[in-house]
């Protein structure tokens, strides 16, 4: 175990006391994430084990030697959660997009990732989270339809598409007829004293 994760099973063991028996403590000990080293601008987002790393920078001309460090690529993005019914605003690595896109959202990214793996805290919570609301939903009980209900509703959702494309189609056609009178009253000539008055143009 890391020295990060001993420091927070200490913390959690305080926290709790010591009646919990030590199975449960195992299981905990699981749980925690196992990395040695986590920057502080990390605990704040989703990086995906990507930290700041450490180098030289070697001149070109006497090859002298300068300490320097490499930042991950950390972007601000909103990713829709389906469990949460709305859009998550977190920081990213560009690298825990591509592993949030190829478990197919953020939501199966967090289900997928074990607790050990996840360097922060804030993935931590989030993956409690949602696991949490799967399963509020796993209890649940869903209803259905009968056969000749689900008809009805189908045939209802039709006549309802119906009813708005005609409404849509005779709006079109009174605005259409509205601009023609509009052309027709301007196009018109005036007839005064006998001599016929073409319409001003500008």
């Amino acid at each position: 175990m890391s020295f990060r994760a001993q420091e927070l099973y200490k913390k959690l063991a305080r926290k709790v006391g010591k009646d919990v028996p030590a199975e449960v403590m195992e299981t905990v000990k699981k749980c925690l994430p196992n990395s040695k080293i986590v920057m502080g601008r990390a605990k704040r987002g989703i990086f995906a084990g990507r930290h700041i790393q450490f180098g030289n920078k070697i001149s070109e001309d006497g090859g002298n030697k300068s300490r320097r460090t490499w930042k991950p690529n950390v972007q601000q993005k909103r990713l829709f959660s389906y469990i949460h019914d709305r859009h998550i605003r977190v920081k990213v690595t560009t690298h825990a997009l591509r592993c949030i896109d190829k478990a197919g959202g953020i939501d199966e990214y967090l289900l997928k990732t074990p607790y050990h793996k996840m360097d922060t805290e804030l993935g931590i919570l989030w993956k409690a989270k949602v696991e949490k609301m799967y399963e509020e939903f796993s209890n649940m009980e869903v209803g259905f339809f009968a056969p000749e209900e689900e008809a009805k509703i189908a045939k209802g959702f039709e006549e309802y598409k119906i009813a708005k494309r005609d409404a849509r189609r005779e709006s079109r056609r009174a605005l259409a007829s509205q601009k023609r009178i509009e052309e027709g009253t301007t196009n018109t000539v005036d007839v005064k004293d006998g001599e016929v008055e073409a319409p001003a143009t500008s």
